[in-house]
């Protein structure tokens, strides 16, 4: 089962990030579908950062980094996988 948790808002493809505005809470170690146009694939958080500062759960409403196994776009919806 998958319930959407948030949308990228923006990607830094030189350093493989997508940045996510939430719409649910989200913890290290929790699995992410990302959905697009031309993006489907799932990966491990294995780090959240909020403004550049390591976190280890975020929160509906922040904008989190999160460093990407492939690339994604802006408008891409991420699921949480449960």
């Amino acid at each position: 089962m998958e319930k959407k948790i948030g949308e990228v808002t923006h990607y830094y493809g030189k350093i493989g990030v997508g940045i996510v505005k939430l719409s649910a809470s989200i913890k290290v170690g929790d699995m992410l579908h990302f959905v697009g146009h031309s993006t489907d694939f799932t990966q491990l958080v294995d780090s959240i950062q909020i403004e550049h500062k390591p976190v280890q759960d975020a929160k509906k409403g922040d904008d989190i980094g999160l460093k990407v196994v492939q690339k994604v776009h802006e408008g891409d919806e991420v699921f949480l996988v449960s």
